[in-house]
């Protein structure tokens, strides 16, 4: 019997730059239900990179970082016959995005010392350019996917 579909549920896109990846990421960014603070962040984040650029449009450059950040491909535990495989899987867009956005919102927390704001833009910024902690944590799952290739047969 299958399994019943799972509701996905719509994001409005947010007021100010009518951007859906920007009212997502504002969700991202949230801790305890604070959305108002979580949209401060994300709106003064986009303000710095607007600066540090000097770009008219800062949803350019979250647009290219999050292009840069996401997988292309990931392992995903199977188990066989008693061992567990980790199994390369390509990653589908829904997640790809997800995952960009998680990754470069849990980087800029990791840092110490400033507002949570500027940490946001410079890991969006590091990310535009191929840099920073986001992008290595795509790297390091395209190599673990890399390295588990021998058991993509078991992807069924």
């Amino acid at each position: 019997m299958r399994r019943k579909v799972k509701r996905k549920f719509k994001t409005d896109p947010e007021f100010k730059y009518d951007s859906l990846k920007v009212a997502k990421l504002i969700n991202y960014v949230m801790l305890d239900g604070k959305k108002n603070a979580a949209r401060t962040v994300v709106y003064d984040a986009l303000e710095l990179i607007k600066e540090k650029t000097k770009t008219e449009n800062p949803i350019e450059t979250l647009e290219a970082a999050l292009k840069n950040t996401a997988p292309l491909m990931e392992v995903r535990s199977r188990r066989v016959g008693g061992a567990n495989y980790q199994v390369p899987r390509e990653v589908r867009p829904e997640r790809r995005q997800s995952l960009s956005m998680k990754w470069i919102v849990l980087a800029a927390r990791s840092k110490k010392g400033q507002p949570m704001a500027e940490k946001l833009a410079e890991e969006i910024i590091l990310a535009t350019k191929n840099e920073g902690e986001a992008v290595k944590k795509r790297e390091n799952t395209h190599k673990m996917a890399e390295a588990n290739k021998a058991f993509a047969h078991f992807a069924w």
